[in-house]
């Protein structure tokens, strides 16, 4: 069976202050790449050997995959980028305190922003729209790579990721609105030769 490693990147500087981040370039902390270096870690003790990788464009994803590939000693693996796995954009929100956002705009404005499928903030995306580009892109890219037999990594974002469980999972847009992806704990699935899952589990320190 080939795996497939999903990761979201580790604490970004903008998660720490509470901020809406989306398409801003903001760095890892250093309890980030903490966290990246202990997903690292505890994918190594797999023992996989990838065949790629897969990341956004974003320095937060990017750095925490080669921390990641520091680890497990895979710096030579090819690595692909891609905005199609990027954060969702919050457009107008982006950079925003979400505590003062609330106070601006209400408790149920800002809820309905973030929580629902398909209600955007303004000039941004929504759940469905980051899903509109994440989910064809994997299933162009990395899943037909998971089908030729190799094994892959994705270091991506909380949204983009959410959207590719979506897909794999066959979640209900209602059900997908429950799924939290943490920071730094890597999922692995092994996934049969047709694409189908063979098995899920969430890595976590014992």
């Amino acid at each position: 069976m080939s795996k497939l490693v999903l990761v979201r990147h580790g604490q970004s500087q903008w998660n720490l202050e509470n901020r809406f981040t989306g398409w801003v370039d903001i760095p890892l902390t250093e309890a980030g790449r903490a966290e990246a270096d202990r997903a690292g870690r505890l994918i190594a003790a797999l023992q996989i050997r990838f065949d790629a990788a897969y990341t956004s464009v974003l320095v937060r994803a990017i750095e925490t995959l080669q921390i990641i590939l520091s680890v497990l000693h895979q710096e030579d693996i090819p690595v692909i980028r891609d905005q199609a796995l990027n954060e969702r954009h919050y457009g107008d929100l982006q950079g925003l305190n979400k505590d003062e956002t609330r106070k601006k705009f209400g408790e149920e404005q800002v809820k309905l922003w973030r929580r629902s499928y398909d209600v955007a903030p303004p000039g941004g995306e929504s759940l469905k729209d980051t899903a509109a580009r994440a989910i064809p892109y994997f299933e162009s890219r990395i899943l037909t790579e998971i089908k030729s037999g190799k094994n892959v990594l994705v270091a991506a974002h909380g949204n983009s990721l959410r959207s590719i469980v979506m897909a794999l999972d066959r979640l209900t847009k209602e059900q997908v609105l429950s799924l939290e992806i943490a920071t730094g704990m890597p999922i692995v699935y092994e996934m049969n030769p047709d694409g189908t899952i063979g098995s899920k589990r969430i890595l976590q320190v014992a």
